[in-house]
């Protein structure tokens, strides 16, 4: 896997991810928050099969 993620995308989804878990955990979204473990992963992984799709990169590094 080539990295397309970077900066602050990654961040961003890192914490979109984590809030969603998060909320879905205390109940006050209810299921729909474990979508968060897909931005969360991205994140993690610094590689988002959508940005392959459509040719993105947000990532400065060509590793």
């Amino acid at each position: 896997m080539t990295r397309n993620v970077g900066g602050i995308d990654r961040i961003a989804r890192i914490v979109v991810g984590i809030v969603l878990i998060l909320l879905a955990l205390t109940g006050t979204i209810g299921a729909w928050g474990w979508i968060g473990v897909v931005p969360l992963a991205t994140g993690l992984f610094n590689f988002c099969p959508a940005y392959k799709l459509l040719g993105m990169n947000t990532c400065k590094l060509k590793k």
